[in-house]
């Protein structure tokens, strides 16, 4: 996928997605929308990270194009990959992001921390 293919797939998420109480933020190497500070889905030119919770997660699997994610080696429970052909169509797009709204929307909200000052180096 290009690097406008990315760009397109980023807008056509975030239009599925609810203006209340979403941030979008770089994560991952890619874009990701977050839901009272939990990450809802991540979109890329490699495709689509959704979270879904562990209680969906055979039923999210058993979807084409759909494979665990497991980034540096190690899965990531709870958490979908999607190939770029499983989200190409408005309507498979949109089931990839309500399914993780349905898991995400129930959690609580994440309390923002608030950000660390950074220290620069000393000069020697």
């Amino acid at each position: 996928m290009s690097d406008l293919m990315d760009t397109v797939l980023i807008e056509r998420t975030r239009a599925l997605i609810p203006e209340e109480n979403v941030e979008q933020k770089r994560m991952f190497g890619s874009t990701c929308f977050m839901v009272n500070g939990n990450m809802l889905v991540c979109a890329s030119k490699r495709g689509l990270m959704a979270r879904v919770g562990k209680d969906q997660e055979a039923e999210a699997l058993a979807r084409p194009h759909a494979s665990p994610c497991e980034p540096a080696g190690r899965p990531m429970p709870g958490f979908i990959r999607v190939e770029p052909e499983g989200i190409e169509s408005d309507t498979d797009l949109k089931g990839w992001v309500d399914l993780a709204r349905n898991y995400v929307c129930a959690l609580p909200p994440k309390e923002t921390k608030p950000k660390k000052a950074r220290t620069g180096r000393t000069a020697r």
